[in-house]
């Protein structure tokens, strides 16, 4: 008997631990440099955000333009954004961003301004939400639902299986996925809500279903995105997990989202428009 034919009858083993060691490992490193940054507020959150938004856009022009180089401009524009607003020139800083968007734009290539908007939807969309007087608790449940989604898609669609969710694009993910990490990611959010002392409220956690929904929306673009120019991760920075930008696709369009719904509601306080 061919040792193929032996493993026929086999269970499906949808976890290897070799894999999940190193996913939990990476992913905790990552949290625990997150959360300080969070908890500390201030300058260490602009650390924080400079190095994360820094790589997510060196991968970026690396994945799309094979090449760190043109992009490295749009990099610097993004730090200066991001210290601008950290010393309270919020409107410097979001008129640096503006302006290296348009420059970007300028130069034809879609992939530029595209790149410089996603990673600023992560750093400077979170420095703004940080500075503001509910600023760390709007952080944390953003990261909790983010955070959450991502965990439990990836143990929901492992456990269970089942339909693709859009194979064209990211082959992987399962619809059970996707429904078991929405779910995870409202309780969680919702969790860590009351945790901070914030008032639940329907809104509240609709407003956590509207994170979870970013978050997994985001993840598919950069998996169309890997997809477009033939890249399984986008770098090998991170054990288990690819590249960082692999890690917080997600987070970038949710922190964007989170910006907008704070923004329409609550003008400029940000994190008291999302919360309340």
């Amino acid at each position: 008997m061919t040792a193929a034919a032996a493993g026929e009858g086999r269970p499906r083993r949808p976890f290897d631990i070799g894999e999940l060691t190193a996913r939990a490992i990476s992913a905790a490193v990552l949290a625990a440099f997150a959360l300080a940054g969070a908890f500390v507020g201030g300058w260490a959150t602009a650390v924080v955000l400079i190095v994360v938004a820094s790589v997510f856009h060196f991968e970026w022009s690396t994945l799309t333009e094979r090449s760190f180089w043109p992009g490295v401009v749009f990099t610097l524009t993004l730090i200066a954004a991001i210290l601008a607003i950290a010393a309270g020139a919020e409107w410097i800083g979001l008129t640096v961003l503006a302006a290296g968007i348009v420059v970007a734009a300028a130069t034809l290539n879609t992939w530029r301004p595209v790149g410089l908007l996603y990673a600023a939807m992560l750093g400077v969309g979170l420095m703004l939400m940080r500075l503001t007087e509910l600023g760390l608790p709007a952080v944390l449940i953003v990261l909790a639902v983010v955070w959450a989604t991502d965990t439990g898609a990836f143990f929901a669609g492992r456990a269970i299986g089942g339909p693709k969710l859009l194979p064209a694009v990211s082959p992987k993910k399962t619809w059970a996925g996707a429904i078991g990490g929405l779910l995870v990611g409202i309780i969680v959010g919702v969790v860590v809500a009351l945790l901070a002392g914030v008032r639940i409220s329907p809104i509240l956690v609709l407003i956590c279903v509207l994170l979870s929904a970013a978050s997994q929306i985001g993840d598919l673009f950069e998996s169309w995105v890997k997809r477009r120019f033939g890249a399984k991760d986008a770098s090998n920075l991170v054990p288990g997990h690819g590249g960082l930008m692999d890690r917080v696709d997600g987070l970038a369009v949710a922190s964007g989202v989170a910006v907008v719904v704070g923004w329409l509601h609550g003008g400029g306080d940000l994190a008291a428009g999302l919360l309340l």
